[in-house]
């Protein structure tokens, strides 16, 4: 049985009701209405349910989407437009999301995000309003989303740490990164993470501590996430700015655009995959110079996790990769003094430079780092994966490569695929694969990526000789 963040079991039980939004959505067009109503293929109604069903579900421990459709199959939502503004009727929604028969109100601010988001994304796309073939487009659209959510807000010093990591961790995993939250947080540090659980919750927990225990308001707990996400991890109860980006890839630049200094705590293969890529934009010649602190740190009993990303990074990429990251284990205090530290780089370096606090414009991200990829057969043959590359291509395309893999391992699509097509063909040295399925096997065997049926891991690609 699935439970909520307090390990109570979730019922099954459904409320209706017709709710006022909360946080800013007063009105929308008609024919905003009549696209989130439209449940046809062109129509945006599925999605709205998708992830609205999400966030009322917010704090589900489950990371299985398709067990919420299960449990709630006749759950349904609609956007109504009356004389005074919008309402949203609920039908068969989780009980858990009401008290006494009342929707609980950051539940409701997370569901006009989700109304907000959706709607502004899809009139945006339709009017042409985004180049989406051109770098300086994809910025300003993933700007322009993150200006509508009211995350960017002018005239504050930088304080916005992003904390990666993955959303099932070990019970101590989880309190460790509580404990970073908290030291964050005594030091006046906002949270930004992926808005679900395990390592994207535990920061926010522990900062909300140390915010009340300093008497600061306007704490912002911010969750970026995308709709192919969201379901399989729900935003936790603690996240008071909640965005929707388009892709994974756009739902990347954001957390860069946004922050301030990343930490990155234990995870599987999406958290390595967000490790190359933000190691191949701090790689470009163009970024050389460009303060951004990032940290990786777990408590002692991860301290291998660490060592073995550490290796696969120096190897592929040389060792001078590991002076763009400090690794340091078991020591929040410490973590925190060195983020403070690095943003008061980032601060100055923006002030010389009169760059804004509130978004990052100076960091180049190229085109192919923005695009998003789709691991076919085609698109993994096309893959290199050699040394005498330059490091940010290569960065770039062990990401990819990642992705093709698990794809290829876990996902539907992906096994479908090679068991029509067969392997994937990479061109790649062979000391590269064979330390990237080294971490594979590891992230098997410490049970951070799950395979189907608790197989053992097998490579699903050959080396293109």
């Amino acid at each position: 049985m699935n439970a909520n963040q307090f390990g109570e079991p979730v019922s099954g039980k459904t409320v209706s009701a017709r709710v006022s939004p909360a946080g800013g959505l007063d009105i929308l067009s008609r024919n905003e209405v009549a696209r989130l109503r439209d449940a046809s293929g062109s129509g945006l109604h599925q999605l709205l349910r998708g992830c609205a069903l999400a966030v009322l579900t917010s704090g589900n421990l489950s990371d299985d989407p398709g067990t919420m459709f299960g449990k709630y199959p006749d759950f349904d939502i609609q956007v109504l437009q009356e004389d005074r503004g919008i309402k949203i009727e609920l039908k068969n929604a989780p009980e858990q999301a009401f008290v006494d028969g009342r929707i609980i109100r950051g539940i409701n601010e997370l569901l006009v995000a989700v109304v907000r988001d959706i709607v502004y994304v899809s009139t945006q796309l339709e009017a042409g309003a985004f180049d989406l073939d051109d770098s300086v487009g994809i910025t300003h659209a993933v700007f322009e989303i993150l200006r509508n959510s009211r995350i960017l807000r002018p005239q504050i010093d930088p304080n916005l740490v992003v904390c990666w990591g993955g959303h099932s961790i070990s019970r101590d995993e989880y309190e460790y990164t509580k404990r970073v939250g908290y030291q964050l947080g005594l030091r006046a540090m906002d949270i930004c993470t992926g808005c679900g659980p395990g390592a994207m919750k535990g920061p926010m927990k522990g900062a909300t501590i140390a915010h009340a225990k300093q008497r600061r308001k306007g704490n912002r707990y911010i969750g970026v996430t995308e709709p192919g996400i969201i379901a399989a991890e729900s935003p936790n109860p603690i996240v008071n700015n909640l965005v929707i980006m388009p892709d994974i890839e756009k739902r990347l630049e954001a957390f860069v655009r946004l922050g301030h200094g990343i930490i990155v705590f234990p995870g599987g293969v999406g958290t390595a995959e967000e490790i190359l890529y933000m190691l191949g934009i701090l790689l470009l010649p163009k970024n050389k110079g460009i303060p951004f602190p990032l940290i990786f740190t777990g408590p002692k009993n991860s301290a291998s996790y660490f060592e073995q990303i550490d290796r696969f990074l120096r190897l592929a990429l040389g060792d001078e990769i590991a002076t763009h990251y400090k690794i340091i284990i078991d020591d929040p205090a410490a973590v925190a003094h060195a983020m403070v530290t690095g943003i008061d780089k980032v601060r100055n370096h923006r002030l010389d430079n009169k760059d804004a606090f509130f978004f990052n414009w100076a960091l180049d991200i190229p085109l192919p780092f923005q695009q998003p990829f789709r691991p076919t057969h085609e698109a993994m043959a096309g893959l290199a994966l050699h040394r005498d590359r330059p490091r940010h291509e290569l960065a770039a395309d062990l990401r990819r490569a990642f992705s093709g893999i698990v794809a290829g391992n876990v996902k539907e699509e992906g096994v479908r695929a090679i068991e029509q097509f067969g392997p994937f063909v990479i061109d790649g040295e062979p000391e590269i694969m064979r330390a990237l399925d080294d971490l594979l096997k590891a992230f098997v065997e410490q049970h951070r990526m799950k395979l189907p049926g608790g197989t053992a891991y097998e490579p699903c690609y050959v080396v293109r000789t």
